[in-house]
């Protein structure tokens, strides 16, 4: 511990390419890049197969055969079938690191979306059909609202798992802070190792903690309590 406390306090290892924020950008951008476009491909599809009813199981197995396979090989085999090129910002084998991440991601975003949409009161679902709602009206005002906690959720379990993911980047030559981790394996430097790994984790923690208070303020429920409890008593006519 002694040893990471002085790793910390060196200013070397603020600064430079191999610095402490270059490698916290670069693995904060290959986070939100791959949580980004894995929304956009799993949130419109599992709520639209969630809404219908159909299909969903399919979508649900499909996507969690990427938790059966290990998510280094499926970035070794990537780097080596596209390469370990640079990709602009994301640095080095940046495209199959980006890929591996998607694919890891997908899963707990169907999964929670899919059964949040479909596991709302179908009575309520009826009760909007029934006062003239369309299919669109009845997912925008009823279905969406009401499973928004459990789809942050997934949202919240890929967010944690995709940093904690990313991490193995380092391996085919990826950047992050896998970079100080890997380096510190190379080096013999037991404190650098232990710097990375309580960077990786630190950083979790906050997603975590972070993601969590976004899903407790947008619970539909807790919102309408708040407002139902901070709206003034109104004066009773005699």
């Amino acid at each position: 511990m002694t040893g990471m406390i002085d790793w910390f306090a060196d200013p070397a290892n603020w600064q430079g390419s191999d610095g402490v924020p270059t490698r916290l950008v670069e693995h904060l951008l290959l986070t939100v890049t791959s949580l980004a476009i894995a929304m956009v491909v799993a949130l419109p599809v599992a709520s639209w197969l969630g809404h219908i009813g159909r299909g969903g199981a399919l979508a649900v197995n499909f996507t969690n055969v990427g938790r059966a396979i290990p998510t280094f090989a499926v970035l070794a085999l990537l780097g080596v079938a596209i390469g370990s090129g640079v990709l602009g910002p994301y640095g080095r084998a940046g495209l199959p690191t980006l890929i591996a991440l998607v694919l890891f991601a997908l899963p707990p975003l169907v999964t929670n979306t899919y059964v949040g949409v479909r596991e709302v009161d179908r009575d309520l679902v009826e009760a909007a059909r029934g006062m003239g709602m369309s299919g669109w009206q009845i997912f925008r005002r009823v279905e969406l609202p009401l499973a928004l906690p459990l789809l942050l959720t997934g949202v919240r379990l890929a967010l944690v798992q995709v940093w904690a993911t990313a991490t193995i980047a380092a391996l085919v030559a990826g950047p992050g802070l896998g970079r100080i981790i890997v380096n510190g394996f190379a080096l013999q430097d037991q404190a650098q190792v232990l710097a990375g790994a309580f960077l990786v984790g630190v950083m979790a923690l906050v997603l975590e903690l972070t993601m969590a208070y976004v899903q407790r303020q947008s619970n539909p429920v807790r919102v309408d309590r708040r407002t139902v409890e901070a709206a003034p008593p109104r004066p009773v006519k005699v």
